[in-house]
């Protein structure tokens, strides 16, 4: 923001009113940016303390070393992964089927090292915590789903669940016939993001989404509680966006509300909005010549602009403003996107 500015001074003509305005701009945005600096960084040490007990199973690597003998110790402690649909023979089988291996291998070869994923794990959870004081630590287990893309995290109360096989890295073989929109957010950087959107959408209460503002409000929560649970991550890993694909949401926000007010969007009802601009998608369609050049999912983008500005223009805590309807958020929000 201050480059910003400097880079503008550069281009002024030498007239002392333009320089002394611009000057005392400076001068208040190095104010105001020390000033949010110092509040961040005191926030970040108080939730650094927070003490949270936090133990990742590694249930796919306890999978793939035991033999059929360890098959009902396995049970007794996992249970819930043990449907009672299938006989035992069915997990033996699994044990030494050449494709378990394979994926075995593929794990072991990414999270060899879990160091720096149970890291971030650890800090979102005490982000959660100092967020929620009542929330209580689940029990977390690392499984292999068969490349289940769709449910690559679980969450219930009690017990936590991270397939790993769906964080091997885009170019994984496992991926190849994926398309290339699914395949950006199969890394292992995206763990942390996955579980932060899990966890929002037991925070979030907004049954009511039948138009498409309220589409936009709902993914706008989850996006803007990432923005508190996870703030060591970049914006775009939050929405899951390549850095360019988030640089082109962010510099055509302005004509991408445009779109949406003049066309009366926001309280449309067609369903077809959602495969426009809100579930994934290679692109987002405007029905133009650019449709290409944007990411998808624009009205999740839009949503978290219009949250993020409720938030700062009104005083509502947290956990209250999770639970509001769209509608009450969005006339309070006083958005407007800069051209």
């Amino acid at each position: 923001m201050i480059q910003s500015i400097l880079n503008y001074i550069l281009k002024l003509k030498n007239t002392p009113f333009q320089l002394l305005y611009v000057l005392k701009t400076v001068v208040f945005l190095l104010v105001f940016a020390v000033f949010s600096c110092q509040n961040s960084t005191k926030l970040e040490k108080e939730i650094s303390q927070i003490e949270v007990d936090l133990n990742i199973e590694r249930f796919d690597q306890l999978f793939a070393a035991s033999t059929p003998d360890d098959l009902p110790a396995l049970k007794q402690n996992y249970p819930f992964l043990f449907s009672k649909r299938y006989a035992d023979s069915v997990w033996v089988n699994r044990m030494s089927d050449p494709i378990q291996q394979l994926q075995n291998k593929a794990v072991d070869s990414v999270f060899e090292d879990f160091t720096s994923t149970e890291s971030e794990i650890f800090n979102f959870y005490q982000h959660l915590k100092y967020y929620n004081k009542a929330f209580k630590t689940p029990r977390m287990i690392t499984v292999l789903s068969d490349v289940d893309y769709r449910n690559k995290v679980v969450v219930t109360d009690s017990i936590v669940l991270i397939a790993l096989d769906t964080y091997l890295g885009a170019e994984h073989e496992f991926y190849t016939s994926f398309y290339d929109y699914i395949k950006q957010n199969l890394n292992k950087d995206q763990i942390v993001s996955d579980l932060a959107a899990a966890y929002a959408e037991r925070l979030i209460y907004q049954p009511k989404r039948s138009t498409f503002l309220e589409e936009m409000i709902y993914f706008g929560k989850q996006l803007y509680l990432k923005d508190l649970l996870i703030p060591f991550k970049e914006n775009n890993e939050k929405i899951g966006y390549f850095p360019e694909q988030y640089e082109w949401a962010k510099d055509n926000e302005f004509y991408i509300w445009q779109y949406f007010v003049e066309k009366e969007l926001l309280y449309e009802t067609d369903r077809k909005l959602l495969a426009r601009f809100i579930i994934p998608a290679p692109f987002s369609r405007f029905n133009l010549e650019l449709d290409s050049e944007s990411p998808g999912r624009l009205g999740q983008y839009i949503g978290w602009q219009i949250v993020k500005s409720y938030m700062e223009n009104n005083t509502t805590p947290l956990l209250q403003m999770l639970q509001m309807e769209a509608t009450e958020i969005f006339n309070n929000a006083k958005f407007k996107p800069k051209k």
